[in-house]
């Protein structure tokens, strides 16, 4: 159990309210009760805030001051709040320990306090760093190297010399390092190309759950330092995505396109190959990218224009039924004018 009082300490937050407040769970807005804790940090929420039965809520700065309930004001409550879920629940320390049934090759190297699950299989040439958590059936092949810290989680697959940064985390279902879509015409047949390169990901880095990342076909499809991706997100072949950039559930991006640093790809927007888009640029949703974007761009649509001219012509098309019909009434009205012309003496 916390006090308002304790969590304001902790969160570095200001009370307003019982300080004396105590809650002993966290929830959601609308779900939570007198003894949880919870968190608002959209305007539209403020409005709503008397009718939220939780004992304190985490709000920022800016929110409206409400009597009779508990306030927690911060720079960043939605931070603030995970900080407090953290202290309520911190995860189990993880026991080493390595299930019968794994089934490792003599030559790798295995740190300590590192937990490999039931059915794991881990190839030849491998290491594997401290304090890593391999959950059940995964399967790494040879010369792969997992750094200290990391969650691989379950049924997930790791190609030969896959390489994954410290404290990084895998979700489930995830194939990483499987040869990318090459192949060369051959009159009429299409012929593979020999794949010899891997996949790195970077420290701190999270990748979604059923993630497919290809391997490149030569060199490196690499993933920069903390890079996260939502899921069912696929990276083809050779792309670089630097650090810290964030992509969304069911993006698509094609073979040898790079990516910059701190880069938002909204969902399901596709990217075509060889493409390079800047630093900062924002690509929004279903959008597709079929030329470069300079850094700092904001860009949507299909093909990509400026979100701020794809917001005009948003708005204009339901309106082209309506305008064609009004265009096919000027041209029959311009017709008999200009006919009642030539008729005139």
């Amino acid at each position: 159990m916390l006090t308002a009082e304790q969590i304001a300490a902790m969160v570095n937050a200001r009370i307003h309210g019982d300080p004396g407040t105590i809650i002993s769970g966290v929830s959601s807005f609308d779900d939570a009760g007198p003894n949880e804790l919870t968190f608002a940090v959209d305007h539209s929420f403020f409005s709503r805030i008397d009718e939220t039965k939780a004992g304190i809520i985490l709000v920022p700065n800016d929110a409206p001051a409400v009597s009779g309930i508990t306030l927690l004001y911060s720079d960043n409550p939605k931070l603030a709040f995970f900080k407090v879920v953290e202290h309520l629940m911190p995860e189990e320390p993880l026991e080493e320990f390595i299930h019968p049934s794994a089934v490792i090759a003599d030559d790798c190297i295995i740190g300590r306090g590192t937990r490999i699950d039931a059915h794991v299989s881990i190839g030849s040439g491998c290491t594997i760093g401290s304090h890593v958590h391999i959950m059940a059936n995964t399967v790494i092949g040879k010369q792969c190297r997992i750094n200290d810290s990391c969650r691989i989680s379950s049924n997930v697959t790791l190609v030969d010399k896959t390489r994954i940064g410290k404290a990084s985390i895998i979700h489930p279902n995830c194939v990483i390092g499987s040869d990318g879509f090459g192949f060369v015409q051959d009159g009429y047949a299409h012929a593979k190309l020999v794949h010899t390169g891997y996949v790195h990901i970077g420290d701190c880095c999270e990748i979604g759950a059923g993630n497919t990342i290809d391997r490149g076909t030569l060199g490196i499809t690499r993933i920069g330092n903390g890079v996260k991706t939502d899921n069912q997100v696929h990276i083809a072949h050779n792309v670089k995505i630097g650090n810290n950039t964030l992509v969304v559930a069911q993006v698509g991006i094609a073979g040898s396109t790079t990516i910059g640093r701190n880069v938002i790809i909204a969902g399901k927007a596709g990217i075509s190959g060889h493409l390079k888009i800047g630093d900062g640029a924002i690509v929004g949703p279903y959008a597709g990218v079929s030329a470069d974007v300079s850094p700092g761009d904001i860009v949507s649509g299909i093909p990509h224009i400026s979100h701020k001219i794809w917001l005009k012509v948003s708005r204009i098309i339901p309106r082209l039924p309506s305008l064609r019909t009004r265009l096919l009434s000027f041209e029959k009205r311009l017709k008999k004018l200009e006919s009642s012309r030539t008729e005139q003496p």
